[in-house]
Order: structure tokens, then C-alpha cells, then sequence
């Protein structure tokens, strides 16, 4: 685009807005038209800029999702919050035709579905980590399992902060979404352990384990294993800081910018996939 983009930070008090917002800031390509934090905050009408620590912005916070839009005509909304207000948003985007980029989990799957079904009429990109090197992981991770083959079984072990809501995270169900389908398996319930206790009995072949680790405070740490005879494969990702999950965000917001309505991943904005998929 050969104009600056026009980008919205939601909750931008939160872990990830703060951060989001900075680095939108910083890029020459785009310029933070409006901020959201959820109604009753005491940080509505503040600048957002001096909230997050950068200096003056001159864009207040608002609770209105509709008047952070309105404000400088917005191009693109980056959303990390929750999953009831991703909804809202999502709506309010549709109905707006402003495109949207979601990095919230702890979806249910006809959340997911709601969202995905706005895809008719703007861009919307959905992924449970912006991280480029988790992304890149999620391909190897396909591509390992597919060459290994179903003599290999594969679990997933992820670790996060004391704080974290959701288990398993959404990037380890797409590891073992990723690995099932490398596997050959269906990608649904019945495929993945998350949770054994007693006497379980034999590992069940056609299965991925996924285990959940919490505390302390870990932005994120996730394990991939492909366990044969005689030998296993270890693919691991450590975050260090959620700086790289912002700088991803705001590379999805780039992507995203002038695309035509649909469903997008961080595996387009990597040019990974030939064809978009068709489900989040």
C-alpha cells in the first residue's frame, strides 16, 4: 500500500497490546489511528502512547470498538484479548469492513466458526502464536511426521506462565493438529491424550499426546516429539520475551492490508501455503 496502514491495537493495556502497539509504532509502514481497553477502565481518555511507555501518541483510549475504527478511517485491527471480546470485534470489523488480525485463544470451536464466517466479507487472519519461528516449526512439524510415518508416535508437552487460562494452548493444538495431519490422522478429539492417570493401559497407536505444564512466569516454551525404536526426534520452541509474537502481529497486519476478503494464517504471510485455507 502505498499509503501508511491504518491500524487499531485492542486492549492495549494488556501483556500483548502494550507491546503491539510499540511496535506498530516503530514501523514505517504503518501509524496507530486508535486503542481499545474494555469498559470501566480507569486508563479510558489517557493517550495510548504515554500508557505504553512510548512517548505521546495523540490517540486516547477508548472503550468503543466503533469509534477506534471510525477514528482516521482504520485499514486493520490487531486483537489479542479474550475470546468473548474477539467476537465483538470480529462483528464490528465485518460490519465495518475493516480487516482484522486475531492472535486470542481459547476459542471454542463454533467461536472459531462465528469469526471464520466474517471471512465472506473482510480479511481476517486467526493464529494462536505470531511468532515467526513457531510458524516455521508448524511446517517442519508437518513435514517430519509425514516423512517419519505411523512408525513414529509423536506428543506434545507445552509450558506457559502461572497465569495462562487456556490449556492446552492453542499453539500446541496446532502442533498436534499439524502432526496428525503429517501422520495421516484426523485432526479432531479422538486423536489427542491430554491427560493420563492410572492405569491407562498401552500407548493407543493412532494418537498425539498433547500435556500441559503451568508456572512461574514462562512466556512460552513448547516440545515436539517424535518417539521411534531405538531413536526420537525433539523439535522445541522457547520464547524469551513477547516481543516476538508483537513483531509477528504487526507483519500479519502488513500482510493483511489490502487483501481480498478470507481466511488467512501466519503459514500465508510466510508464502508457506499454495492455496488458503479454508478453516481456522
Amino acid at each position: 500500500m502505498s499509503q501508511p496502514i491504518r491500524v487499531v491495537v485492542a486492549g492495549v493495556r494488556g501483556r500483548m497490546g502494550s507491546r503491539i502497539l510499540n511496535s506498530a509504532r516503530a514501523d514505517d509502514e504503518l501509524i496507530v489511528v486508535g486503542a481499545t481497553e474494555r469498559a470501566g477502565s480507569p486508563h479510558i481518555g489517557l493517550d495510548a502512547g504515554l500508557l505504553t511507555g512510548a512517548g505521546p501518541l495523540e490517540v486516547p483510549i477508548t472503550s468503543s470498538i466503533e469509534d477506534a475504527l471510525a477514528r482516521a478511517a482504520a485499514d486493520v485491527m490487531i486483537d489479542f484479548t479474550s475470546a468473548e471480546a474477539s467476537l465483538h470485534h470480529a462483528d464490528v470489523c465485518a460490519a465495518k469492513g475493516v480487516a482484522l488480525v486475531v492472535g486470542t485463544t481459547g476459542f471454542t470451536a463454533e467461536q472459531k466458526a462465528r469469526i471464520a464466517g466474517h471471512a465472506a466479507r473482510i480479511p481476517i487472519l486467526m493464529a494462536p502464536n505470531m511468532s515467526v519461528g513457531v510458524n516455521v516449526l508448524f511446517r517442519l512439524i508437518a513435514d517430519c511426521a509425514k516423512a517419519l510415518g505411523p512408525s513414529f508416535e509423536c506428543e506434545v508437552v507445552e509450558l506457559h506462565h502461572r497465569q495462562k487460562r487456556d490449556a492446552p494452548s492453542g499453539t500446541a493444538l496446532r502442533f498436534a493438529e499439524a502432526a496428525a495431519t503429517g501422520l495421516g490422522l484426523p485432526a479432531k478429539e479422538s486423536t489427542f491424550v491430554y491427560e493420563r492417570h492410572g492405569d491407562v493401559g498401552p500407548r493407543k497407536s493412532g494418537t498425539v499426546g498433547v500435556q500441559t505444564l503451568r508456572g512461574g512466569d514462562v512466556v512460552g516454551e513448547h516440545t515436539v516429539y517424535f518417539l521411534g525404536e531405538g531413536e526420537r526426534i525433539e523439535l522445541t520452541h522457547r520464547a524469551t520475551s513477547r516481543e516476538n509474537f508483537a513483531r509477528g502481529a504487526v507483519r500479519a497486519a502488513r500482510f493483511l492490508a489490502g487483501q481480498k476478503p478470507g481466511l488467512y494464517d501466519m503459514q500465508d504471510v510466510l508464502g508457506f501455503h499454495a492455496e488458503r485455507r479454508s478453516q481456522p
